[in-house]
């Protein structure tokens, strides 16, 4: 139960290194209970959504041997067990991928309820949906239980863009009977990195990134070693830091291509933007303009990026409107915003700002992982020295935030809130 202590007016400048991607590590890590031998992953965000799967998996049965340095080995070997306590699956949403893993493997899955930040309605109904037309028998209560002696392959055509249906339905195909073709696919750079992952255990999967996703079942995949691509939000959040403290950061490890949605918008409100071969450099001296976002499935601007930017938005010149398609309650840090001196309001989906020359210092507290990081940004431009409160949020997806932080001149500490 920490808190950050942000003094805030800094502009920050240096060089910040992106870790792995969080939304990859989460699902490639219980893929690889998928493999007859063992894996070795690397450049894993050291973060507690990973500290949580890699316990997961030791209770299931394997042996997993997690370090610091971004590292995790799994041997599957001893795996039984089918359902994952859920005092575990409860601190996370990604357990879910736990389900197409378990089908793949023992061709049923018994899975308690999940975790995650409360941003809006979340439901499986399109993982469900394509299990069935593989043959599962779903069965739901408290646990959610799914059954398919003879999963085969499918054409499973998905009623919406989803990420989370995407790869769970790659996970129980490629170890299906027959060929599985999924329609409307999400095109997300970890659904591609997952994608790699499993080709590279012995899967034929073809197509990820596109909207068609095509998979021959195998009958068994071996081990493999696997370098995790860097986070493509971390990326955003400092590329959005550099921009809403007037700064110059040079930010190592990342992908630019990924990053282009989040560039465009910086070069529309009047910021610098220099990309390298695995670098973006993002500077400027001067408040942003206003500019109005929409957020859309990749390769659109993303929904866990428009909260940080709003944030940044408070501080431009003009009215800037922001329409949020993805998660209806991704606004509950503007109440946060709001004592600190923003000017805005909301209608429904839509978040109308109106941009002042700066904002105060506050007690404010985080709600979900994403709202975190837009209350991170908040204290760094605010005038005084703001208090954060719910950490544990922010834990789950940045990796050593705070020495970062310090690192490109902030003035930022953790303090435990006894």
């Amino acid at each position: 139960m920490d808190k950050l202590l942000i003094k805030g007016g800094k502009r920050l400048q240096g060089e910040v290194s992106v870790s792995g991607a969080k939304n990859a590590a989460v699902a490639i890590i219980p893929a690889a209970l998928l493999s007859d031998g063992i894996c070795t992953i690397d450049n894993l965000p050291y973060i507690d959504d990973v500290i949580v799967l890699a316990e997961t998996l030791r209770a299931l049965g394997a042996k997993v041997d997690l370090s610091e340095s971004g590292k995790i080995t799994i041997d599957p070997s001893g795996v039984q067990s089918i359902c994952p306590p859920e005092a575990l699956t409860r601190k996370m949403r990604a357990s879910y991928y736990l389900m197409g893993v378990m089908l793949g493997r023992f061709g049923k899955a018994k899975i308690p309820p999940q975790g995650g930040c409360y941003i809006g309605a979340r439901p499986i109904d399109q993982h469900l949906k394509g299990f069935t037309a593989m043959g599962a028998t779903v069965k739901q209560s408290n646990i959610i239980a799914i059954d398919a002696p003879e999963l085969h392959g499918a054409e499973v055509y998905l009623d919406m863009v989803s990420v989370g249906a995407t790869i769970n339905l790659m996970l129980a195909a490629v170890k299906a009977r027959g060929n599985t073709t999924i329609f409307n696919c999400a095109k997300e750079p970890h659904v591609i990195d997952l994608a790699n992952f499993l080709n590279n255990m012995g899967a034929k999967i073809k197509g990820a990134g596109t909207d068609i996703i095509r998979i021959k079942g195998v009958t068994a995949l071996h081990g493999c070693n696997y370098t995790i691509i860097p986070d493509q939000i971390e990326t955003g959040t400092w590329m959005i830091i550099a921009a809403a403290t007037k700064g110059d950061i040079l930010i190592k490890n990342c992908i630019p291509t990924h990053m282009e949605s989040i560039s465009a918008k910086l070069a529309e409100a009047g910021v610098g933007v220099e990309e390298g071969e695995d670098t973006i450099r993002v500077f400027t001296s001067i408040r942003p303009k206003a500019v109005n976002v929409k957020t859309m499935v990749y390769p659109g601007f993303p929904t866990d990026l428009q909260q940080p930017f709003s944030t940044m938005l408070t501080i431009a010149k003009g009215t800037s409107i922001i329409t949020e398609t993805i998660f209806e309650q991704r606004y509950r840090h503007l109440d946060e915003l709001r004592r600190m001196g923003a000017h805005l309001r909301t209608e429904d989906r839509v978040a109308i700002i109106d941009g002042v020359d700066r904002i105060y210092s506050a007690q404010v507290e985080a709600r979900d992982l994403r709202g975190g990081a837009a209350l991170i940004v908040a204290g760094l431009m605010a005038q005084g020295t703001t208090t954060i409160s719910g950490v544990r949020y922010i834990d789950r997806g940045y990796e050593n935030i705070t020495s970062k932080l310090r690192a490109l001149g902030a003035d930022i500490m953790r303090i435990s809130e006894d």
